[in-house]
């Protein structure tokens, strides 16, 4: 959760009156934050040292989504409605004379096609103030707008600016402005090299360095205001003299612009001559569409008091559960046509409110959890595991029991290792990639589980031999056609390692927990099988030629190899025969293959790998002995887990 560090004195000031720790930790345990530390103590110990010091401060923990709490003015606003000691401000837009204009241009399509602007008028800034606005854009930036890639925000000092304003994008070549805190002029190209070197900016230049185009904002007089999501522009930078503050927002997500448009313009708001005010501005964008933003406007929505009351073993009237939900500055009436609904209003600062349950759990909140009656369950329940987590607890337990050790890798791996030290190749559309990684470790969320496993015997390449590892867990992989687009699929591998490459051991640990699983070997003499698994040579890259086969699974019902294929395979004699006019070798390997046809099913299913792993793929892992790895899957053999409790019993 965001950490929100406020001036302890200037908060309390605001609240009117002063906490102890305790009461304070308390009061935000109430509301649902947390104190994190208070810095007091810290304070008074350097000044006793004859150290510089800041005030003390308070550090609170806030939910991720409630971005209205991520500024003092945001907190204290919050805890005086919930105290009773106000009613929640209701903000109001108005409009200019001659409101103010913002053209986009149809060239921010290829970069961020969405922009929002809101003016505060007659602001009076003080150093704690200012250096709240300034935090408040930069907790956005690392929250909601996601490090700046989703949206990006702008202030200025609107009596520098000439309106009306363009929001553009050019190629970096044809841009040139003095950014903020520079003395000269840059082309784009140019400032994407300069701030390579400058830790606090260099992170987000990826986000429109490969772009042809780069966003941009103008106005009348061709004066740059600032380049999102990079710099703002030192010709119209905020200072604590600024009286009239125009913001900009532009983004890849429109949601997310208009939330961030009304944090920052809402929470601002107070400091204006009028408080709680807000200028509007026309955005015009090229498809001829105009919007008055920011759009402040409440949010109806209704909640029943019998739900409420429900979930909360509660047995409040509409009008009190209405009173609780002021508290949490949600605007509640009860329904004059039913006295079981409430009528709420959202405010523009609740984004996080979704659906019914939300608004139950500010009433919980309100009343107090503490406050809420403890009873046992009206209902009794029995729990059981899914059928794919018992089947991985016989699996860990069977393997285990024969001696391997089970090990837990991380799901994340770099693309090197699910792929090209595995000898595979990327098609581009099975591996899940994270978009922005934080290092070249965690890049894919891996498709198979032998790299985890083989890193770590890397790691523990020194213990005694052999190292005998297995894990049973998911990796996942692509799937359209489901609703996240993705999907996990259980896995079991293991991995033998010694100075032999000891490929029968890990065929003697398949053969094991096909047993346990009550599936049968199918053998070429097997006569008409029903049911079980085999093995098919195979030529994989991440194995040694010759010694990988693919493991195929014949689940129940599925019908045997047909007669017509039981006619086609060669006789002995015909073997014989053959092995006279094309050679003893070629028979062989002729015999072999009609075998393996006569096992083949058309309903078989290839469920897994066993073999010899390939010498460049243990060299990649740093491995200096031979390894033998197996890995399936286990999804065919889930079964259905029988209800515990059944009508009629």
């Amino acid at each position: 959760m965001p950490t929100v560090a406020v001036d302890k004195e200037d908060l309390f000031e605001r609240l009117g009156k002063s906490y102890t720790t305790e009461e304070f930790d308390h009061l935000c345990f109430e509301f649902g934050i947390e104190l994190d530390e208070d810095t007091t103590a810290e304070v008074e110990e350097a000044v006793k040292k004859g150290l510089p010091a800041e005030r003390p401060q308070l550090k609170i923990e806030v939910p991720a989504n409630r971005y209205d709490l991520l500024c003092i003015e945001g907190i204290a606003r919050a805890l005086r409605v919930f105290l009773q000691q106000q009613k929640a401000p209701v903000y109001k837009l108005v409009e200019p004379a001659s409101m103010l204009t913002a053209t986009v241009s149809p060239e921010t399509a290829q970069v961020r096609p969405f922009f929002a602007c809101a003016v505060l008028r007659n602001v009076k800034f003080t150093p704690r103030s200012y250096a709240s606005f300034m935090d408040l854009q930069d907790k956005l930036h690392q929250n909601i707008c996601r490090r700046r890639q989703l949206v990006a925000i702008g202030t200025h000092d609107l009596d520098t600016l000439e309106p009306p304003f363009r929001y553009e994008a050019r190629p970096p070549n044809n841009i040139k402005f003095k950014p903020l805190n520079k003395s000269e002029e840059y082309t784009a190209a140019e400032l994407m090299n300069i701030y390579e070197g400058e830790k606090h900016l260099a992170r987000y230049l990826h986000i429109i360095r490969d772009s042809p185009v780069y966003p941009i904002i103008y106005d009348k007089q061709d004066r740059v205001l600032s380049m999102p999501p990079i710099i703002n522009s030192e010709h119209s930078k905020i200072t604590l003299d600024t009286k009239n503050v125009f913001i900009d927002v532009t983004a890849t997500d429109e949601t997310k612009l208009n939330i961030v448009v009304n944090i920052v313009a809402t929470m601002f708001s107070e400091y204006c001559a009028e408080p709680y005010s807000i200028e509007p501005v026309r955005v015009v964008y090229p498809d001829g569409r105009t919007l008055i933003l920011p759009d402040i406007s409440s949010r109806q929505t209704t909640a029943r008091a019998s739900y409420i009351n429900s979930c909360t073993a509660l047995s409040l009237s509409s009008e009190e559960i209405a009173s609780l939900l002021e508290r949490m500055s949600l605007d509640a009436t009860v329904s004059p046509s039913n006295p079981d609904e409430i009528l709420v209003d959202v405010p523009c600062t609740r984004p996080d409110i979704f659906h019914e349950c939300d608004i139950m759990e500010d009433a919980a909140i309100a009343y107090g959890f503490n406050n809420l009656p403890r009873t046992f369950p009206t209902t009794s329940t029995v729990a059981q595991p899914l059928a794919v987590s018992k089947l991985s607890d016989l699996v860990r337990q069977e393997w285990a029991m024969a001696g391997w050790v089970e090990v837990l890798p991380l799901i994340l791996c770099s693309h090197d290792e699910n792929f090209a030290w595995l000898n595979r190749t990327d098609d581009n559309q099975t591996a899940i990639k994270l978009a922005n990684p934080k290092t070249t470790e965690y890049q894919v969320i891996r498709t198979s589980l032998l790299p985890g496993l083989l890193k770590t015997i890397r790691e523990n390449r020194k213990h005694p031999l052999p190292i005998r590892v297995f894990e049973t867990s998911d990796i996942a992989v692509k799937d359209k056609s489901a609703e996240r687009q993705s999907r996990n699929i259980r896995h079991a591998a293991a991995v033998w390692c010694n100075k032999t490459a000891g490929f029968e051991i890990v065929c003697g640990l398949l053969d094991r927990i096909m047993a346990m699983l009550e599936v049968p070997r199918i053998f070429t003499h097997t006569e008409n099988p029903t049911h079980g698994y085999y093995l098919k040579e195979t030529e994989d890259p991440t194995f040694f030629p010759g010694r990988a086969a693919k493991i195929f699974y014949r689940p129940k019902g599925n019908p045997p190899y047909s007669e017509s294929q039981m006619s086609q395979t060669p006789s002995g004699s015909g073997i014989a025969q053959e092995a006279t006019a094309s050679g003893p070798i070629t028979a062989v390997k002729e015999a072999v293959s009609a075998a393996v046809s006569k096992l083949t099913s058309t309903g078989d299913v290839e469920i897994g790998l066993i073999g010899i792993l390939h010498p460049t793929v243990v060299e990649k892992f740093e491995i200096p002995y031979p390894c033998s790895a197996l890995e399936f899957t286990l999804e065919p053999f889930m079964k259905e887990v029988p209800h515990i409790w059944a009508d009629g019993a």
